[in-house]
């Protein structure tokens, strides 16, 4: 697949791959997931560690076939989150 709007590979990034793959598929598109302020709703593979930090090193949804519609799914959630935030409603 090329890069496009919904895929985008880099296969030069000094982390890739930042995660285990199943295989050749691997988008970048999400390389910081924005649904982790989502926090144990954010529907993905993840355990909290020492402090409360959530280690995401075994999700790769973001990063798979049908990840992007996945976290845009779920981006809704996270601007309410962040109006919630802010102190609006």
């Amino acid at each position: 697949m090329k890069n496009n709007s919904s895929y985008f590979k880099n296969d030069e990034c000094e982390y890739f791959p930042c995660h285990k793959t199943n295989g050749e598929f691997f988008n970048c598109m999400f390389c910081h997931c924005p649904l982790y302020a989502l926090g144990d709703k954010c529907g993905g593979n993840f355990v909290y560690i020492e402090g409360g930090i959530k280690d995401c090193s075994n999700c790769i949804i973001p990063h798979s076939e049908g990840g992007v519609e996945h976290v845009s799914a779920r981006l809704r959630q996270v601007s309410e989150l962040a109006k919630k935030n802010r102190g609006e409603h």
